[in-house]
């Protein structure tokens, strides 16, 4: 392969990425085209085959380029927040349910493929795997996060995850039906700090540094 087409193919992806969204946007996965992707990228149809085998599998490249942004946008946030004071669940919730005004066109697309998905089993078996691995990332970064705000979770990681996606895709829902009457992230920002609250407890302290060796002194020695 000639060294420049090595060069241009993260460009080709990119384009190709950005090109989908707004083309699923506008007309919904079902109905846009491969051919209307292309156009809005400026590529050819060779180009959309060189990096994607078809329309489902460009889907799921965007389903994890927004993971890995999501995940990786609100672990920055939550360490801004902690290098300038104590984190608090509460700073943890305002990190979780920041709504970027972009996010819409992405709930259009991903709900779409969502039903796709529960009408194909295929679809939906693979869609289920590209979840778990978001779930995976949230469950990690949730207890690390909480780990510092001194709260250590009682439920189930990965149930917590899902309850966390749930209530975000309800909520926005919801927010994009009504958006002057319940702005995107209101209902989260109100219920998920009494929830996690409910859903955790106090960490363990952690042992002073000189005492994690230490063994406990038998009352029924005494010294000589």
């Amino acid at each position: 392969m000639p060294k420049g087409t090595t060069s241009r193919r993260p460009r080709t992806r990119a384009a190709l990425l950005r090109a989908a969204l707004a083309t699923f946007a506008e007309h919904g996965f079902g109905a846009a085209t491969i051919e209307q992707v292309c156009a809005r990228a400026g590529y050819t149809r060779g180009a959309f085959y060189s990096n994607f085998s078809s329309k489902e599998e460009l889907f799921l490249a965007l389903f994890d380029e927004h993971s890995e942004r999501t995940v990786r946008r609100i672990g920055e946030r939550i360490a801004a927040v902690a290098a300038e004071a104590d984190l608090t669940v509460d700073a943890l919730v305002d990190a979780l349910v920041e709504i970027d005004p972009a996010e819409r066109d992405w709930y259009l697309v991903t709900t779409e493929f969502t039903l796709h998905a529960i009408r194909d089993p295929q679809a939906a078996w693979v869609l289920a795997r590209h979840d778990a691995r978001l779930r995976t990332e949230l469950a990690r970064g949730l207890t690390a996060h909480l780990a510092r705000a001194g709260r250590t979770l009682t439920a189930d990681p990965d149930e917590v995850a899902r309850l966390l996606v749930a209530i975000r895709e309800g909520g926005l829902a919801q927010s994009y039906v009504e958006p002057d009457l319940l702005p995107p992230g209101h209902l989260e920002r109100r219920f998920l700090a009494p929830l996690l609250t409910a859903l955790t407890a106090p960490a363990a302290p952690t042992a002073a540094p000189g005492d994690a060796g230490a063994v406990p002194r038998d009352p029924e020695v005494t010294d000589q």
